[in-house]
């Protein structure tokens, strides 16, 4: 197995991985009674398991071995609405830290249709991290009166459409 297919293979689980996380985040804030706060990490969740589903797809028709391996648990309390969206945002830093090490690895294999594939996740990562990142400057702004986050997403978080340049995901997108 090359460098690459090694390391499209982990991400799979982490991309998991970050999926669980995000449906910690979300329950934590429907336990708080913050429901557009649960929504938005409901749906990163389902984002996130989409990504995982996309590396498969991508293996599979490319005639690669797939793995999936198990994930640690993800951590369920916090202590302020602020911290799981810093969490949230440390870790899609770290995803975009691995997608760039991966295409580099398909770069330095001469891999172009990995490298191709990858480009979309690449776009992706900035979209994620911008938007966190905004989340994050929002919730610490208003600490102490959550329901200004609350209004936030529901004045700013419009309806996504999908994407039609995502890959395709392995059994369908969610």
């Amino acid at each position: 197995m090359s460098d690459f297919h090694r390391l499209l293979n982990e991400q799979i689980g982490h991309e998991f991985s970050a999926s669980q996380q995000y449906v910690a985040i979300a329950v934590w804030f429907d336990q708080q009674t913050l429901p557009r706060l649960a929504a938005h990490f409901y749906a990163q969740a389902l984002e996130e398991r989409n990504h995982a589903m996309m590396i498969v797809q991508f293996l599979m028709d490319t005639d690669r071995e797939v793995t999936v391996a198990g994930i640690d648990a993800p951590r369920t309390r916090f202590g302020s609405v602020a911290e799981p969206v810093a969490i949230a945002l440390d870790q899609e830093k770290r995803v975009t830290a691995q997608i760039n090490a991966i295409t580099a690895a398909a770069r330095d294999e001469a891999d172009f249709q990995g490298e191709q594939f990858l480009q979309w996740f690449l776009k992706e990562q900035v979209e994620e991290v911008a938007s966190m990142s905004d989340l994050l400057r929002v919730c610490e702004r208003a600490a102490g009166n959550e329901l200004q986050v609350e209004d936030y997403l529901a004045r700013e978080a419009a309806a996504a459409a999908a994407d039609p340049t995502a890959p395709a995901a392995a059994g369908g997108a969610i």
